[in-house]
């Protein structure tokens, strides 16, 4: 982990070198090497403000807090840092244990009309049903230039249906189960 302290206003006093350092190493677990901190704290008459910015592995994060004590507004910051990792983190687990990206974004499979040769169905397809919120819904819809779109609402889990009108305007069905 390389952290640089960088301080505005202010003597350089090595504490605040070593406090950094030292709560930076907690959130060493849940970060992958290269690690690079920069940490820019500065003092104006009674405010001491602290702020992190870090990147790994193409990880952005930035904190920004202020106190009347520097290290509160350390302590402060780190813990949005940490936070905002925890957030991302948990987003990356969510994503790798749904479906593919190809399957979430509504897959569908074509099968024959001999599947049900006593039926009239000309055309039989199996579709994925991805969660997602409306705006997600409404974005696809119009870039995939589909007539319909199968969803399952990430607030209330249950399925919907997006039709597209012919004057532009969408439908949207509930389906309560």
């Amino acid at each position: 982990m390389i952290v640089s302290v960088t301080l505005r206003n202010a003597e350089g006093e090595a504490w605040q070198r070593d406090y950094v350092e030292e709560k930076m190493g907690k959130l060493r677990k849940y970060l992958e090497e290269p690690i690079e901190v920069k940490v820019v704290l500065s003092v104006e008459k009674f405010r001491n403000t602290a702020e992190i910015n870090l990147s790994s592995n193409g990880l952005n994060i930035n904190a920004k807090e202020e106190e009347k004590d520097m290290r509160l507004a350390i302590d402060k910051t780190i813990e949005k840092i940490e936070r905002q990792i925890k957030k991302t983190r948990e987003k990356m687990r969510e994503r790798k244990n749904s479906t593919p990206h190809e399957e979430s974004l509504g897959s569908e499979e074509v099968s024959s009309p001999e599947v049900y040769p006593a039926a009239k169905i000309a055309e039989f397809r199996k579709i994925v049903v991805s969660p997602m919120t409306l705006d997600d819904a409404l974005l696809e819809i119009e870039t995939k230039k589909q007539r319909f779109l199968v969803y399952r609402d990430a607030t209330t889990m249950e399925i919907n249906i997006l039709l597209s009108k012919d004057d532009g305007s969408y439908s949207l069905l509930e389906v309560k189960t």
